[in-house]
């Protein structure tokens, strides 16, 4: 084998490498937020008043959080496996009379993607969502500044 294979050899593992450690990061920043918006969801509800997104955060294929107001969010579980949710620039959310339904409306992903059912709704206390690790103790690392 020639340095120039081997060099090649090395860089794609090291690449695979970096790749596998970043997906790793990823979802286990991803299970860390949807355990966060869980904790910080109510009960469910059957309905929401909707009058247009403001901002949208996806949890998983089958869980979506959307914003309503900078102080209204709503956890959707989504019934089956919403194609694309984790990567798709945009959403749409279906209302009838500007009202979001359980077991009726539905997330839309793309226009070739099949709309997801909304299952449940539940809603999002935002101040628990945003206080420090949800309502557990604030952990304060404390040490000495070293002498000049």
């Amino acid at each position: 084998m020639s340095l120039k294979q081997i060099l090649i050899v090395g860089a794609s593992v090291v690449l695979l490498a970096a790749c596998a450690r970043v997906g790793k990061d990823f979802t286990a920043r991803l299970d860390a937020r949807q355990q966060a918006y869980v904790t910080a969801a109510g009960t469910p509800v059957n309905s929401f008043h909707f009058y247009g997104l403001w901002s949208w955060e996806p949890l998983s294929d089958e869980q979506l959080a959307v914003y309503t107001r900078p102080g209204e969010a709503w956890l959707l579980d989504l019934d089956g496996r919403c194609r694309n949710l984790l990567f798709t620039n945009h959403i749409a959310v279906t209302s009838g009379a500007s009202v979001v339904a359980a077991k009726f409306d539905h997330v839309i992903t793309g226009p070739r993607d099949v709309p997801c059912i909304i299952k449940q709704i539940r809603p999002v206390d935002i101040a628990r969502l945003n206080s420090p690790q949800q309502g557990k103790p604030r952990e304060i690392e404390e040490a000495q500044r070293p002498a000049k």
